[in-house]
C-alpha cells in the first residue's frame, strides 16, 4: 500500500494532549501551547487536555505516562525544555519512555530548522517516538519551532502515525 494509500485510511480527527514544559510559562500566557492547540483545532484534531509543567523530568515523565496510559488521548504533543541548559530535561523524560523512537522526526526538524536559523538548529533536542502505543511529538518551545514542526511534520502526519502506532503485528 503507498503512503498516499496509508494517509487516506487514516484517521482524520486524532485526540491529542498538549504539554508545554516551562518554568515560567502558565496556560493564561502559553503562547506556544495555545498555537499548538490552534493549529490542531484548524486541522480537525480534538485537544482533550492542554498543561504546563515546569521543567521536572519526573514529573514530565509521569504525567505523559499517565496520558499514554488513557483511553481519552491518541497522541501528545510537547513543547519545550529540548535545549542543551541545565533545566533543559524534556529530552531525556521522553527518551527514557519510548517504546519505538521516530528518529525521524528530530532529524527532518533540525534540517528544516537549519533552513530558517542556520547552525544554531544543533541544538535543538526534538524528538519522537511511540509510547504505549500513543504518538509522542516534543519539539522547541518557541513559537516559529512549533509552527514549522507542526505544519511542516507533525499535523502531515498525524492521522497516519496514530494509525500505524496502533496496529498490531
Amino acid at each position: 500500500m503507498s503512503v498516499h494509500d496509508h494517509r487516506q485510511r487514516s484517521p482524520r480527527a486524532i485526540r491529542v494532549g498538549i504539554l508545554t514544559v516551562s518554568d515560567t510559562r502558565s496556560v493564561e500566557d502559553d503562547e506556544s501551547g495555545a498555537l499548538i492547540r490552534d493549529l490542531a483545532l484548524g486541522a480537525g484534531h480534538t485537544v482533550v487536555e492542554h498543561r504546563v509543567l515546569p521543567d521536572d523530568a519526573d514529573a514530565v515523565r509521569s504525567l505523559l505516562l499517565g496520558w499514554a496510559g488513557d483511553g481519552r488521548f491518541e497522541a501528545l504533543l510537547v513543547c519545550g525544555g529540548t535545549g542543551i541548559s541545565g533545566r533543559d530535561t524534556t529530552f531525556e523524560a521522553i527518551s527514557a519512555i519510548l517504546d519505538r523512537r521516530l528518529d525521524g522526526f528530530g532529524e527532518l526538524f533540525r534540517a528544516l530548522s537549519f533552513q530558517q536559523i542556520g547552525s544554531a538548529a544543533m541544538l535543538s533536542r526534538a524528538v519522537g517516538g511511540i509510547v504505549a502505543g500513543r504518538p509522542i511529538f516534543s519539539m522547541p518551545g518557541s513559537p516559529s519551532a512549533v509552527r514549522l514542526a507542526m505544519e511542516k511534520l507533525i499535523l502531515p502526519e498525524l492521522g497516519h502515525v496514530v494509525s500505524e502506532a496502533g496496529r498490531k503485528t
